[in-house]
């Protein structure tokens, strides 16, 4: 990328314009080392057309006779990888953008130097901002190598060749010089934890193992992209479309989103209306803006008429959905907070004419229950429906229907003493919404959802990470096993909040001082950054505990305790994206 203009200017520039709203867009005002690479060790790479591309980045970053720019047109990544880079040469290089030409390069690079729907799929809960149990290789060397610092699916998000892949464990090395003897094992200690001058079982430092795999997983050419790149197009979004999921402690949610065009093929407006269905008073609209990337990924931002109440009421969200190939749904997460950690888990359905069944409110039934009301949710749903035309699944008689509206059905409904346990198909007429609903004898365990966690001090000058917790209730499947495959989750399930001590060190105190969980809610608020003059030694409120929770499962006296490990470390003092010279 060109150097012109001075390094403050290019990062004005970005904090204002690439910060605010590169990926995503403003919300609509609510009724409120470029290394020169020879081109002989590449792969064919993927040539670069756009000319305010080639004019603010060809100046470092070579051509060659094909239209190649080096490094680039041998990367493919997410719209936040793009982001990334762009916001690195402005920041090390001196690259000089307006916000719309670094909204515009965004754009080209992640259309035509993208990844395809499969590609982005397996890592979306990166770009998701979500804390989660990453499913990639239990290979001890390729966890560490790159996971002690940063999740996997942000190399897994990149698709290189070899010999790039080695110029960016150059690059950590130069960067990051820890990252060589704590992670990548150059020292000659195994980075899984190994006596000082054991390798790994193929005697390779870790990194290299670590290659391997991401070498084989995120290749430069894929037959998933070649295919995509060659039938990708804007989609064609504007209308009606259902919208539900759910929001830890909040519970399920349902409602509608108008999509609007907006100032170009793609990009979009929105007009949200929703509401919970354990407070149906708890009505939340929103307005707000979109982009989507790549012919399918939907980068949006929406603002809430409502005040915020509470640190997890939604006020400003980020909107990251993948569409589906038809164009017909959509799939992923809302979020906000400080750290991102407030969200909703979200599906969109493109409204049609007849009859749609969304879901229910209930997430399970147990067995040998009776009057059990259930409320379906939907979309042109019959107004004069008998208890004869809902089906619940087996082993559950709908016996009357209480009331009935376009969107949604309330029945009571008895369930059998003796039924199989599993996910249920419901349907309404001939409509049908396969697995809504779980049936189950009883609970065999608690999982707390996350599993494990991350708070963050707080104080005047900095804002606290919160963590919402969530106890879900699970019996085991045919397998008669915890934690395998055919575990049937039961939903959320009301607990009672404690924290307990992790024994980590003589004479542990943390759970004194890290904060505090609302027994019945189970948001935990961390205290402030201290120090704290009680403490041994005065030190910081920081600390790791268990997070508790105890449910007593209808139908049963016997108490069930889940727990979350829980770290509360200080906070973010750094944020990079700041205007860090812009005085």
């Amino acid at each position: 990328m060109t150097g012109s203009g001075t390094g403050k200017r290019g990062l004005s520039l970005l904090t204002l314009g690439l910060t605010a709203a590169l990926i995503y867009p403003p919300a609509r005002a609510f009724s409120q080392e470029a290394t020169a690479n020879p081109p002989e060790s590449h792969e064919q790479g993927f040539p670069v057309t756009d000319q305010l591309t080639i004019s603010k980045c060809g100046t470092c970053h070579q051509a060659d006779a094909k239209g190649n720019l080096s490094r680039i047109s041998w990367i493919r990544t997410s719209p936040e990888g793009w982001e990334e880079a762009i916001k690195r040469m402005v920041r090390l290089n001196g690259v000089s953008l307006t916000p719309e030409e670094a909204r515009h390069i965004l754009t080209y690079l992640s259309d035509y130097h993208g990844l395809a729907p499969s590609e982005a799929e397996p890592v979306e809960n990166y770009a998701e901002h979500r804390m989660t149990d990453e499913k990639f290789p239990e290979d001890a060397d390729v966890r560490h190598a790159c996971g002690a610092c940063h999740a996997l699916a942000r190399p897994l998000s990149w698709h290189r060749p070899p010999d790039d892949w080695k110029l960016l464990v150059n690059m950590h090395r130069a960067f990051f010089p820890s990252s060589a003897p704590i992670a990548f094992g150059d020292s000659g200690r195994r980075a899984g934890g190994g006596a000082q001058g054991e390798t790994t079982k193929d005697k390779l430092p870790a990194v290299d193992v670590a290659l391997a795999y991401i070498e084989k997983a995120a290749p430069l050419h894929t037959a998933a992209w070649s295919n995509w790149e060659s039938s990708m197009s804007n989609p064609k979004l504007a209308g009606r479309w259902l919208v539900w999921g759910k929001q830890a402690a909040k519970g399920k949610f349902f409602g509608e989103m108008t999509i609007g065009a907006g100032a170009s093929p793609d990009m979009f407006t929105t007009q949200t209306k929703g509401h919970f269905v354990d407070d149906p008073s708890r009505v939340v609209t929103a307005e707000g803006a979109s982009i989507v990337y790549t012919g399918y990924q939907w980068r949006g931002r929406s603002s809430a008429s409502q005040e915020a109440g509470s640190p997890d009421d939604m006020k400003t969200a980020r909107e990251v959905m993948l569409i589906s190939a038809d164009q017909s749904r959509m799939h992923g997460r809302w979020f906000w907070g400080r750290y991102e950690e407030f969200g909703m888990d979200v599906s969109l359905r493109r409204a049609v004419d007849g009859p749609t069944v969304l879901g229910t409110d209930v997430s399970s039934l147990r067995a040998g229950t009776t009057g059990n009301k259930v409320t379906i949710y939907g979309d042109h749903l019959p107004a004069g429906v008998s208890a004869s035309g809902i089906d619940l699944g087996a082993g559950v008689t709908v016996t009357k229907v209480l009331s009935a509206t376009p969107s949604a059905i309330s029945v009571s409904a008895d369930v059998a003493e003796n039924i199989t346990p599993g996910m249920r198909t419901i349907t309404v007429g001939d409509i049908a919404a396969p697995d809504a609903l779980a049936v189950y004898k009883q609970v065999d365990f608690i999982k707390v959802i996350p599993v494990e966690s991350l708070a963050h001090l707080g104080s005047a000058t900095h804002t606290k990470g919160y963590v919402q917790f969530e106890a879900d209730g699970y019996c085991y499947g045919p397998d008669g096993k915890p934690n395998t495959a055919d575990d049937i989750d039961l939903g959320p399930m009301p607990a009672a909040w404690s924290l307990k001590e992790f024994i980590a060190t003589y004479g542990d105190d943390d759970v004194k001082y890290v904060g505090a969980i609302d027994a019945k809610s189970g948001l935990f608020t961390p205290a402030s950054d201290g120090p704290s003059p009680t403490r041994t030694s005065m030190r910081n409120n920081y600390g790791d505990v268990w997070a508790v929770a105890t449910v007593t499962p209808d139908g049963s006296s016997t108490p069930i305790e889940g727990r979350s490990y829980l770290i509360v470390t200080v906070p973010q003092y750094l944020i990079y994206d700041q205007a860090e010279v812009d005085q």
